[in-house]
């Protein structure tokens, strides 16, 4: 984009950060509106941020539920209900990328009633569904990061088993394959190109849209190797993708022009982030290493959200923080489809 870009120069420290909502488990994704709520999925269900700092936890009830409480705590990674990306139905409800049930899910607002929307692809298991992102025409964008049930052991640098679904009309289909552990994705604003974060490719690769949805024109969006894991994506109103480096815990920004930034760093201490990056392309990293690469301010950035009624406020999802910290930009986020539909 034209003009100079509003995040030349800008860097936040971890001094600066603040924090919003309290007691969360596990707010992986985070949805932002207009008045200033919040919705955090939860490993409960969601939660509801008010603009006034209170919170409403809505679990899952009806058909499409799951029971959690017949999973044993040592089995919570892989078994049982973990919501984990969301977005919004048009008519506010909450879409659902259930990473334990392995399904989309539909779940009401104001009671937590869930269905279920799809859960198999040809009539197999759909696979680790992790994202859903909603475009201007009602489709919906599933990213699943692998085949693999027992997931930890898909995350790897040598293994590119996951792909992006297209839900449209009621029909699930496969638009890009042989992707390295799929997480989130985004549109840019035009919803020409598609995001998509590898994660264990440390990466960011777009594709062509299509009327149809087909995806072509496999490129990189910035470094072909961050040198990080990825996680979670965001544009701002300038056209920069915003991001986090997962387990080196950096909020980072790709400037369209492809350029690299470093907007947040929140090392873990004793190098842990980078020990696990050498053990990681060594196919020798495990568990202990990635509990070890946790940054101060919430552990293992998940993703990046812009909300506030001006889209100034930056807040940031994570996997084992209990609260969102967040900072203010000098650049509005991108809307996303859902901003002005329901005002």
């Amino acid at each position: 984009m034209p003009g100079k870009n509003p995040i030349d120069g800008f860097t936040v420290k971890p001094t600066e950060v603040q924090f919003w909502g309290t007691d969360l488990q596990r707010p992986e994704c985070v949805l932002a509106e207009p008045d200033g709520s919040l919705w955090a999925a939860d490993l409960r269900g969601f939660v509801h941020i008010r603009p006034d700092g209170s919170q409403n936890l809505i679990t899952q009830k009806g058909p499409g539920a799951f029971d959690s409480s017949q999973v044993p705590e040592a089995e919570r990674l892989t078994k049982g209900s973990l919501p984990n990306g969301i977005a919004f139905a048009r008519n506010g409800d909450i879409v659902v990328a259930n990473f334990g049930t392995d399904r989309l899910e539909l779940t009401r607002r104001g009671d937590g009633h869930t269905t279920v929307i799809v859960d198999n692809l040809a009539g197999k298991e759909i696979g680790k569904v992790n994202f859903v992102l909603r475009d201007s025409k009602d489709r919906l964008w599933i990213t699943v990061s692998t085949r693999i049930k027992d997931w930890p052991t898909a995350i790897r640098p040598d293994i590119a088993d996951g792909f992006v679904a297209l839900y449209d009309k009621g029909s699930l289909r496969i638009v890009a394959d042989d992707i390295c552990f799929t997480n989130e994705v985004r549109l840019d604003a035009k919803e020409e190109w598609l995001y998509v974060v590898e994660t264990c490719g440390c990466r960011v690769t777009k594709f062509r849209v299509a009327a149809d949805g087909s995806l072509s024109e496999r490129q990189p969006h910035g470094p072909s190797d961050h040198g990080a894991l990825i996680d979670g994506i965001a544009f701002d109103s300038h056209g920069n993708l915003w991001g986090t480096h997962v387990m080196m815990d950096r909020i980072f920004a790709i400037t369209p022009e492809g350029e690299l930034r470093i907007i947040l760093d929140d090392p873990a201490p004793n190098d842990a982030g980078p020990k696990l990056m050498e053990a990681f392309h060594k196919k020798a990293a495990n568990f202990e290493m990635m509990q070890a690469a946790q940054g101060k301010l919430a552990g293992w950035y998940a993703s990046v959200v812009f909300g506030g009624p001006d889209l100034k406020n930056v807040y940031i999802g994570s996997l084992l923080g209990k609260r969102l910290p967040y900072f203010r930009s000098p650049v509005a986020g991108l809307p996303m489809v859902h901003w002005n539909e329901r005002q």
